[in-house]
Order: C-alpha cells, then structure tokens, then sequence
C-alpha cells in the first residue's frame, strides 16, 4: 500500500509570520480543510466522507495565477485513536488525511486542490507562506547589561516590536537566572550576546509569533548539586516550559555554543549511586510541548569537548502526542555538534514536522524519532558526519544511528507515519560516522525511505535495522552498505558511494560538498519524487543529498534555502 502511494506521487494575501489556518468551503463537491504555513512549507489537514485505508487523498497545488498544476505527495488516511483511551480520537490530531506541500517561496500565495482517490470529492484551499520581512512598528535599542532584560511590551500582527540588541552584551557575571525573559508577542529579538547566566540565554516565560535572530548565546547554566560536576538538565539557550501554547516561534541565524557546565556521558552515573547512566545536562533549544508552527533556521549549535549536551536541541515529551518541536514545524539550514545523545530530537507527534539541509555530526543519534506518534514527518537532504563523540576519550562513547527509531515508553505511540528521502550518511576516510537507520535492532513502523545513502561503518552489520516487530514499512531505491530486512530494497543499490574530488564538510566556513562521482552507484540513479525531487538541469537527480551540478550545501548563519523548482512554472 505505501509502494502506492508514493507510485501516485511520482505521475491569500501574504501574511507575516502568523499561525494561519485556511478553510475551504463546504459544498456537495467539497468537505472542509485546512492548512497552516510557514516559509517555505503548508501543512494539509483533511477528513473527507468515505476515507478510509486504501484511499489515498492526491494532491495539487500551484501558485496563484499560475496555469500549471504540480503534484504533491499524497496524503495517506491514518486517523489516531488515543491508545490509553480505546475508541476515542487524540484531539492532537488535525485530521485523518495529513500531510506537507514542501519547497514553497516565501511571501507566495497559493492554490490546493485535495482529491479523494477514487471518488469525484474534492476540496479547494487557498494560503500564503509566511514573508520573510516582518512588518516593523517600533524600535526599542537595547544597551547592554548585567542583569535579566525583561520584555513585556508586545506588537500586532501588522506591527512587530524590534528588541535591537545590536552591539549590546548581557552579561550577568552568573548572578541573574536569566539573559532575556519575554512576556510578549509579536516581537523580534535581533542581535543580542548574552552569557553567563545561571540558568536560560533567553527565556520564554509567555509569548507567540516571537523571532529570535543573529544572537550569540553562550555560558549558560549552573551545575547539579546531585550530580558535581556536571550541568542541570535542559538548562537552555533558548528555553520555553510554561506556556504550552507557544507557536510561531522563529529562530533563526542565532550561534548557541558553549555552556557553562558537561554532562555526563553513557559511560557514567547521571547522578551517582542511581542506576541510569543516561546522559543528562544543557541543551541548546528547548521546548516542553509547543502548540507548534515553530521554525528553527541557519542557526549554528555547537560546543568543545568538555561541555557537551544531552541532546544538542529537542524537548519533551518523548512518549506523547505533542513533544517538540511542535506540529507544523520546520528545521533546516542548521549546523549541530557535540552532544552525547541527540542531535535534533524531533519525537511525540512530528505531525507535519519537517527536517531538511541540516549538518550533523559529533553526536551519538543524529536525528531522534523515537517516537513518532501521530505524523507525518518529513526527513530529506540532511547530512551526517562522524559519531565519534570525543574521539579518544577514556569513556569509550557510543556511536549511533542516523535515525533513533523506536519507541518511548511503549510501542502504542508508534502510529504516525515518516519519510525519509536522498539523506547522505557521509563515512569519510575515517569511516567513523553513523549506522543506518533504527541500527540493527530498533523497531521501525510506517516509514518510507527513497533514494538515500545509508553507508553504515565497516564494522557495523546493517543499513537498516531488521528488528522482527518492524511493521508497515516500505524501503526502496536507497543505496545501501550492509544488511537491510528481507523483501526491501527490490530496486535498491548495494555498494559504497563514491565522491567527487574534495569531498567533505568544513567547519570553519560551514560548507560542505557530497557530490558523487559519474563512476559511483546510484549516480543519476534516484527516483523523481514531486515536489521532493526533480531532475537537476535536465539529468535524472542522484541518490544522496547533494545533487551533481549544484553548488556546495551552506549550513548556519551564512545559508540561505532556495527552493530548488522554485522558477519552475
């Protein structure tokens, strides 16, 4: 059924910044929809009369005034009952059909047109993605400080608040809890340094449609008195807890590095005499179940080899409908390092959550999707570098897999349905990054993969893992190294990548190039998925993230997403 699915795949005025919901009409043609939006995505939402297992719901869109119509990936049905409630439908969820129309302009209007397979019901919707120029009535210049800056003072939807930091440092010498505290909406945040604080850069006590960018943020957190030495869990650059209807959140361009305090590896007690040896200690990004509609952009994450994170970004929980980031979210653009478990922690809902063009590397998972429980989430063109956590270190740290897998706290959460396209698992000469996903023996359900480079490390026994409670899967066209379960992979590649000349990330400029070679597997031998990937200037598209004849990917500060179709008519 999902070889289907993606089989079918292959054949407003502009508003700024706001949680948008867009209804069609109803009429005997039509039953009702709705879309939210971000810069360069709109999530789908639909329960059509008639859906049920089998039928998929097809798809179009274009840009408003356009002739053309474009295929979307259609959406499957997968209404989520609430399991510790048989019989009754999670609120979380927005509809029984979801799903993402991805690589948009920004500031851009748009028309969709929703098809139930096999029926003459259709429905038409129109939304615009977020601008990327925020309507600006008023200027507050920030000199710098030795204490918390509150902001209290909040914008509307046509006139945002600028907190211009420019220039200006927070510096509380770690006698204040705080760099900022915000109780406010409508805002931008520009430019601050903040550091040495006790506990957050930049707390989110309450607020929505907040933008947080071009902020250097270090030297946060205070040291767990059960646990000497090491950093208080989830301390944070950037912080929200209270307020769990937290939406629009923007963060973008922003250097968070360098905590104040470690944390404990795998290989030590988190807090002595207890049994858990998990790791536990600052994080970069957190947020405690969002509503959603966050994008975390361009940013770069990172720290030195005695102050690592827990998890480099994510938040809780773990086991829900919600977690973090929130629905209808996106990441991408962002160079993450130096964290003992995580890398980007995407678990809970990932409904509509999309992860894309990110960098990732010096973590044990790189991407965490344990679990997924009500979806879809959406996996493309990331990259992954080595695992090595502290390469030498006496605490012989664990290398881990591309993607977690799995399940938190029970297998009932694994409901919601993922896709996973033309990601690069990038070994290097060293050999010393990542296994496949889910490893060998984490459990997979309702995944998709297409067109991916899962090279796992010569040591390792699978590309991807053939736990026997893996369900509802389908994986195909991926070039693979090692072991992946019986009956997948009909039209897969196995073999070893090979890269052009001057292959690898540099840290310094954070660009990276993973081109392949014309003489290796899976050169011009991906599938087009629409709306994912197309043909590159004519040629068939390559397996792996980064396409022949396009330039070398930028991560952090200095990236810039430009949708690759996006002059396409």
């Amino acid at each position: 059924m999902i070889r289907d699915l993606l089989a079918a795949a292959l054949f407003a005025s502009v508003i700024a910044a706001s949680l948008s919901f867009v209804s069609a009409a109803d009429s005997p043609s039509q039953a009702s929809a709705t879309t939210a939006c971000t810069f360069h995505c709109l999530s789908l939402y639909w329960t059509p009369e008639g859906g049920q297992a089998g039928k998929q719901v097809l798809v179009k869109f274009r840009e408003a005034g356009s002739q053309t119509w474009r295929e979307g990936l259609p959406m499957r049905y997968n209404p989520i009952n609430d399991w510790k409630k048989p019989g009754t439908k999670t609120p979380e969820s927005q509809g029984d059909y979801r799903g993402s129309i991805v690589n948009l302009k920004p500031g851009t209007a748009y028309e969709i047109k929703l098809t139930l397979e096999g029926t003459d019901l259709t429905t038409d919707l129109k939304a615009s993605t977020w601008s990327e120029n925020f309507p600006i009535a008023s200027t507050v210049k920030c000199p710098g400080g030795n204490a918390t800056f509150e902001i209290n003072k909040s914008g509307t939807p046509n006139g945002y608040v600028l907190y211009d930091g420019t220039g200006s440092t927070i510096d509380t010498n770690n006698q204040s809890d705080m760099g900022i505290n915000v109780n406010a909406e409508y805002i931008i945040i520009r430019g601050f340094t903040i550091k040495n604080v006790k506990t957050n850069g930049i707390n989110i006590e309450r607020g929505n449609h907040i933008v947080i960018e071009s902020c250097d943020i270090s030297k946060w957190g205070s040291e767990d008195k059960e646990h000497v030495g090491y950093g208080i869990e989830m301390n944070a650059g950037i912080y929200c807890k209270k307020d769990r209807n937290m939406h629009a959140v923007v963060i973008q361009r922003c250097k968070i590095h360098n905590p104040n305090w470690n944390t404990n590896s795998w290989a030590e007690d988190h807090i002595p005499g207890q049994d858990s040896k998990h790791p536990g200690g600052p994080q970069t990004i957190v947020f405690w179940e969002p509503e959603g509609n966050n994008v975390i952009r361009y940013n770069e994450c990172w720290s030195d080899a005695d102050h690592y994170y827990n998890d480099t970004m994510g938040g809780a929980f773990n086991g829900s409908y919600r977690g973090w980031p929130g629905r209808d979210s996106d990441i991408y653009g962002n160079y993450i390092a130096n964290c003992w478990d995580d890398g980007i922690e995407i678990e809970g809902g990932g409904q509509n959550v999309r992860c894309w063009n990110n960098y990732i590397e010096n973590t044990m998972m790189m991407i965490a999707n344990a679990a997924n429980s009500i979806g879809p989430l959406y996996i493309w063109q990331n990259v992954t570098g080595r695992s090595y956590t502290k390469p030498g270190s006496e605490f012989n740290p664990k290398h881990g897999n591309f993607m977690k897998m799995g399940y938190a706290d029970s297998i009932e959460w694994m409901s919601g349905h993922m896709y996973v396209f033309n990601n690069t698992i990038f070994q290097g000469p060293e050999n010393n990054a990542s296994d496949g996903p889910g490893g060998s023996a984490r459990i997979i359900k309702h995944c998709v993969t297409r067109n991916n480079i899962f090279h796992s490390r010569p040591d390792d026994t699978h590309s991807i893992s053939t736990e026997k409670r893996n369900a509802d899967n389908d994986f195909d066209y991926d070039l693979i190294s090692h072991r992946v379960p019986a009956d997948s992979e009909k039209n897969g590649i196995k073999g070893l990548p090979k890269y052009a000349e001057g292959s690898g990330f540099n840290f310094e400029t954070k660009t990276g190039s993973f081109h392949l070679s014309p003489d290796s597997p899976g050169y011009r031998k991906a599938l087009v998925i629409p709306n994912f990937l197309e043909p590159i200037n004519g040629n068939p598209p390559d397996v792996g993230a980064h396409q022949s004849g396009t330039p070398p990917m930028v991560f952090g500060v200095k990236a810039n997403f430009v949708p690759p179709d996006a002059g396409k008519e």
